[in-house]
């Protein structure tokens, strides 16, 4: 579907990563027509975080840093099928969360008003219509009794290796060089100006370089002497063997950390908190298994009769407050798009878009002016959970 290219010496653009950076070489060269550009991803296409989280897209935020750029994100992926002629089973079956108290439902109901003024979708359901959407849920569970929902009806799912295949083709089309296998090992930076990139396929010049490479970023970074406010930390997600049709949509719990999908393949895809500590590894350990099986019993018992199928992992960039970073580096001519933490894949085309018009204006997009490397010394962070600076409760 796409050219397997050798590397020419110098490019206007080099993006490091082929996930949201596979989106931003695509916009640059559609909507900026920047098209003498290099996608380098160190695997192959769908290797990394792209091909490996649960699939949701959503833009039920709060905070109005956050929101409108979700929400924007949400009007790409409305349209992105037709946008790069890929069919990537873009699903708006909804997305419900669950709350289990009075206080929460206040809480929800607050989110969803700012949700409605961003531009978005949300219904503050009861109990009532909760039970006719979702029959097979605990309402009887004394310690978490549901309560009703937010539910944000344009919420849903997408094929995840499905977008960066997508993507690929189309900014292959355009002219892009899609270059696989080809890890960076270094940056040339001269007299505080990124020349271009070291790499296992030799060295690359460019005018501008932008890396986006997910849970990679601290590793990254540090070669050009970098060091970023985030973390790494694994992710797992599950899906169970193939059953009938049974969820509306997506479900998550508000009372712990756990949420659900049914794919197309009918697999239950879910998934819950991160495993705790800082680590490189696509891999998780059992005891997380244990907590985020125990969150779906606690809502829906039925899922104990399901068996699992495969686990995986992917590596989360969690920032200290729990928002990402989209910005330009004090070396000219580098720029960083990372420290997503649980919203990456939600936010691929909106990420990309905005990573392209930095790249092509020195600019933040409108949507993005709030992710700047500067917001944790000026105090304006974009906490959404209120829990600090600690990445791993994010």
């Amino acid at each position: 579907m796409w050219r397997d290219p050798e590397p020419q010496q110098h490019y206007d653009v080099i993006i490091i990563g082929a996930g949201h950076g596979m989106a931003a070489a695509y916009y640059l060269a559609k909507v900026y027509g920047i098209r003498k550009v290099a996608v380098l991803e160190k695997g192959w296409l769908g290797s990394g975080n792209t091909g490996r989280n649960t699939t949701i897209i959503r833009s039920n935020y709060l905070l109005p840093g956050n929101e409108p750029f979700y929400e924007f994100s949400m009007k790409l992926w409305e349209g992105l099928e037709q946008d790069f002629n890929f069919n990537a089973m873009v699903s708006q079956r909804g997305i419900l969360n669950l709350f289990h108290s009075d206080p929460q439902r206040d809480a929800f109901a607050r989110r969803g008003n700012s949700m409605l003024l961003a531009g978005a979708d949300a219904v503050l359901l009861d109990e009532n219509l909760i039970r006719k959407m979702c029959p097979f849920l605990d309402y009887e569970n004394a310690r978490f009794p549901v309560k009703g929902a937010l539910w944000q009806p344009r919420g849903g799912t997408v094929r995840h290796d499905a977008v960066v295949w997508g993507y690929a083709r189309g900014a292959d089309r355009l002219g892009v060089d899609i270059i696989q296998n080809c890890e960076v090992t270094g940056f040339d930076i001269q007299d505080g100006v990124c020349r271009g990139v070291e790499t296992t396929k030799g060295p690359i010049k460019a005018n501008n370089v932008g890396v986006s490479v997910a849970g990679s970023s601290s590793k990254v970074m540090a070669q050009a002497g970098m060091r970023l406010p985030m973390e790494s930390h694994v992710l797992q997600a599950f899906v169970s063997e193939g059953l009938k049709p049974c969820l509306p949509g997506v479900i998550t719990f508000g009372a712990g950390h756990f949420y659900v999908s049914q794919s197309d393949k009918g697999g239950l895809v879910f998934g819950g908190d991160l495993d705790g500590y800082n680590s490189y590894a696509q891999r998780g350990n059992l005891p997380t298994v244990e907590d985020v099986c125990e969150g779906g019993m606690a809502i829906m018992p039925m899922i104990g009769k399901a068996r699992l199928l495969r686990m995986w992992g992917g590596l989360m960039d969690m920032s200290m407050d729990g928002s990402p970073i989209i910005d330009k580096t004090h070396i000219s001519g580098l720029y960083f798009n990372g420290g997503w933490c649980y919203g990456g894949f939600k936010a691929t085309p909106a990420s990309g878009y905005c990573m392209a018009h930095l790249l092509a204006t020195d600019e933040p997009h409108h949507t993005a002016t709030a992710f700047r490397f500067d917001r944790f010394n000026k105090g304006l962070m974009i906490d959404e959970k209120g829990v600090g600076a600690q990445p791993n409760l994010h």
